[in-house]
């Protein structure tokens, strides 16, 4: 007995030297023998940045446009401003011209594939939520005023931009794009209004609750649905490789919509009415298996993916658990993570240093038709359909504002190569500018009209209309 423990001892020894240690040491030998320097350096290429280069970049990026947007807050404008402009300032137009090395330490360019997948992600959900968080009660007894006041915001800068895409073709559109294709995407790219941005510099400013603010969101309303149709139409054109193609195209998505409207609308409204609330709450976790079965199936139809999440937001049920988590979660975490990501993927591909001195030239021109078009646009009309001047531009002024919508619609003209890199960065400048005239010139309209008194109550201010 007492020698049975050093005999157990020498065993599991010898079991752990031949059939561990030794095992090991062959494998490090072979290997070292097989490994080369071209093919481990190929291998370290292919594997992408490490978990700690990611980490490090998803940090700065972050950390950078919350305090850019912090300090935009500071000089009176929304936060979306200041983190558009950090994306700007953290790409090749300034960290990469100054610092070089800095920023391919802070931002590699092996990581910008996975942020870019992040930003996406991101994109979809905020898409969706700004379609969950449409008020279409707002079109009730305005149903007028938002039509005109909408379509001619989208009409006369489409117009405008058709117009200059005549003489910037020649001159800016990739090797291989068609006028039509071109043209199509520089229209839309000047008509679009950022409704979610407009929300938040409706509360910002004070304007939410009065009667302004409420005529601007209903236009915006309209104005959001008809231009994500129409991209989604672009898209489509321009993705397709034959007329038969086109059509086909937009057959499916306008079956598509119908399916959701006609069949999963219904359902889902069964569903919140008949479940009980706690229930609902376990269960909203599987809606985001939704947002992204409807934007795979859009993908796949060829108008991209953030047009099946904004319309299966459409037809979410609004005022239950579900769309409270939603919005409590999925939207926190797109709007503190996410879209930041996606503010630097676009300020990483805007690059000032590609527009020429004549190229300044363009890009002024590009933002006097922008600003012209949609707030001369919108002004006009609403003054058209009974609004005073001052009310009339106030609205212009708002429905000027283009910000993250903008940046959506021209990376997509960039992924599909319909825009080039100049003319990206032309239009990033002018969506920046626009959306940084919104809230001084609204605040401005408003402090000259006396019907619009900030801070007031909604029913203190409507007494005060009547």
């Amino acid at each position: 007995m007492t020698d049975a423990k050093p005999r157990t001892g020498i065993r599991a020894l010898g079991v752990y030297l031949g059939l561990v240690v030794v095992p090991v040491v062959i494998a490090i030998v072979l290997l070292g023998q097989g490994a080369g320097g071209d093919g481990a350096a190929e291998a370290k290429a292919a594997a992408g940045p490490s978990l700690a280069q990611l980490l490090l970049a998803i940090s700065v990026v972050v950390g950078a446009c919350k305090v850019v947007g912090w300090l935009g807050g500071r000089i009176g404008q929304p936060a979306v401003i200041g983190e558009i402009t950090a994306g700007i300032l953290l790409g090749p137009s300034v960290l990469g011209a100054l610092w070089p090395g800095g920023a391919a330490v802070l931002l590699p360019k092996a990581a910008i594939p996975q942020l870019n997948v992040v930003a996406q992600l991101g994109v979809i959900f905020f898409v969706f939520l700004a379609g969950l968080e449409l008020n279409t009660k707002l079109l009730r007894g305005r149903g007028r005023l938002a039509v005109v006041v909408s379509h001619v915001s989208i009409a006369f800068p489409f117009l405008l931009g058709v117009g200059l895409a005549v003489f910037a073709y020649t001159r800016f559109a990739p090797a291989g794009v068609g006028f039509l294709a071109f043209a199509l995407f520089f229209g839309v790219s000047l008509s679009i209004t950022a409704l979610p941005v407009l929300v938040r510099i409706l509360h910002e400013i004070g304007l939410f609750r009065t009667e302004v603010g409420v005529v601007a969101l209903t236009c915006a309303v309209v104005d959001d649905v008809t231009a994500w149709s129409l991209l989604a139409l672009v898209v489509a054109l321009t993705t397709a490789s034959s007329l038969f193609g086109v059509v086909l195209t937009v057959a499916l998505t306008l079956a598509f919509v119908a399916f959701l409207g006609l069949v999963v609308r219904p359902l889902l409204h069964k569903v919140v009415a008949r479940v009980p609330a706690a229930r609902l709450r376990k269960a909203a976790p599987v809606s985001v298996v939704g947002v992204l079965l409807c934007a795979l199936a859009t993908e796949w139809i060829g108008v991209h993916a953030m047009f099946g999440a904004f319309v299966f937001g459409l037809i979410f049920p609004r005022d239950n658990p579900v769309a409270t988590w939603l919005t409590e979660k999925a939207g926190g975490l797109t709007t503190a993570l996410m879209l930041p990501l996606f503010f630097a993927y676009s300020g990483l591909r805007t690059d000032i240093a590609s527009i020429s001195a004549g190229g300044w030239l363009w890009c002024g021109a590009i933002l006097v038709a922008a600003v012209a078009g949609k707030l001369g646009g919108s002004a006009l009309a609403a003054r058209a359909v009974g609004e005073n001047w001052n009310r009339s531009l106030q609205v212009g002024v708002l429905m000027n504002c283009r910000g993250l919508t903008e940046l959506v619609v021209l990376n997509i003209g960039l992924d599909l190569g319909v825009l080039s890199p100049a003319l990206f960065t032309m239009l990033v400048i002018m969506a920046l500018v626009s959306t940084a005239m919104a809230a001084p010139l609204a605040t401005w309209f408003a402090r000259r009209d006396g019907q619009n008194v900030f801070g007031l109550p909604r029913h203190t201010s409507e007494r005060a209309a009547a």
